[in-house]
């Protein structure tokens, strides 16, 4: 359930616990992400999201991470950025986002409140059929 006030960037700040799960509906497997996120202010405008932790698919561990950064921009919009700086999303919580990537298509939503938040995405594409779940509780 959302909050009555759409969240930003700067209302998570912190240390989260990330359980995802992650399905592949191609390969007909289910496996899951265990580990950590956290959001850390940079500066006024800008907000590390790094994630890390373990992904268990089959019988196979193996670790993962990945670093994006969410800038305000002069528009009053927030957008995340790839960790090389390529464009990923709007910042639009409890609405859609789409991210393109050739072949693929990304559909997402974050929404929640601040004490436990969600992040879901579907990919689809010529290779992949997947929907990945994750549930964010603070840490502490």
């Amino acid at each position: 359930m959302t909050d009555p006030a759409p969240l930003l960037p700067t209302d998570l700040l912190g240390r989260w616990v990330l359980h995802r799960t992650v399905h592949d509906r191609l390969a007909g497997v289910t496996g899951t992400v265990a580990g950590t996120t956290e959001l850390t202010l940079v500066d006024a405008g800008t907000v590390r999201w790094h994630e890390a932790g373990t992904m268990v698919l089959a019988d196979r561990a193996t670790p993962v991470w990945r670093t994006l950064t969410v800038r305000h921009g002069a528009d009053g919009r927030w957008r995340v950025h790839f960790e090389d700086g390529r464009p990923f999303h709007d910042w639009v919580w409890g609405g859609r986002v789409r991210h393109a990537c050739a072949p693929d298509d990304y559909a997402g939503v974050l929404d929640g409140g601040r004490r436990r938040w969600t992040v879901r995405w579907e990919a689809r594409g010529p290779a992949k059929d997947l929907v990945l779940e994750s549930v964010l509780t603070p840490a502490d």
